[in-house]
Formats: structure tokens, sequence, C-alpha cells
């Protein structure tokens, strides 16, 4: 019987390694779903696949209809898996994600300019006069080595 060589059993490891996230996400995806279905009731807030928003009025298990109030008076009815998120007021996902790519970028966006201005506020203007001694900067010493003579 020969043995196996090294790389053999390098690709079953990683295949071993892909099944495990494999399981493992789909349990996670299963979970998020759950959390999803006990959200979703009537009355709460909703946003669809689609991006449409409006209140949940009724949701129908059997032929998996839902039914979306998305202003006053105006019912929309929607295949009740289309139901991505439970939103609050504001229209800002129940668990704080951005809805979209661009929403992420201005977060950052925003955050990265809060960084700047905090760091440019300890710095002086160009022509502001600064108080010596609050500006004073302590200089790293000097080290000198002494070489020997061969």
């Amino acid at each position: 019987m020969p043995g196996f060589d090294p790389l053999t059993i390098a690709m079953l490891a990683v295949l071993a390694v892909l099944v495990f996230f494999m399981f493992r996400n789909s349990r996670k995806r299963k979970a998020q779903q759950e959390d999803l279905r006990k959200q979703i009731v009537p009355g709460a807030d909703v946003m669809t696949n689609f991006g449409l928003f409006g209140k949940l009025i009724s949701i129908d298990e059997v032929a998996k209809t839902a039914e979306l109030e998305v202003s006053p008076g105006n019912i929309v009815k929607v295949h009740s898996q289309t139901i991505a998120k439970v939103v609050d007021e504001a229209g800002v996902p129940a668990d704080g994600e951005p809805r979209s790519v661009e929403e992420a970028m201005a977060i950052a966006n925003r955050e990265e300019a809060e960084r700047e201005a905090a760091k440019n506020a300890a710095e002086p203007q160009f022509g502001e006069r600064v108080d010596e001694a609050a500006a004073e900067v302590k200089k790293p010493a000097r080290r000198t080595t002494k070489k020997s003579a061969e």
C-alpha cells in the first residue's frame, strides 16, 4: 500500500476546512433567518430586498404573502421572503448595519473627516500665534558613538 504524499494530505486538509466553514455558515444563516422571523410581526417597519419600505400589515405563512402599507392607504402585497430587514422609525436597520454600499462609504468618509478634524484641531493654523512654552517640542537626544582606532 503506497503512502500518502504531502500534497494529497494538504488537499484533504483544505477540503475538510472548506466543509467545516460551509456547515458553520449555513448554521449562522439559519439562525439569522430565525431571528428575522421573530422580528417580523404586524406593525413592524420593514424593508424588502428591492428597497421598498413599509409597515407590515399582515403576513400569511401558508400563502407566503405579506401586505405592506407603503404610505397611508396604499397597501402592497409581496412575497413574504422578500422582507429583508426590520428597520426602526428613521429607516435604519435594527441591527445597525448600513443599507447599502453607498451608505457604508458615507459613514466611513464622515468618520475619516472627524478624525482629520480632531487631528488638525491640535495643530496651529497658518499665521496663528502660539504660546512658546506650550509649543516647545522636546528634541531627541543625539547619540554619539566613539569609533575605536584599529
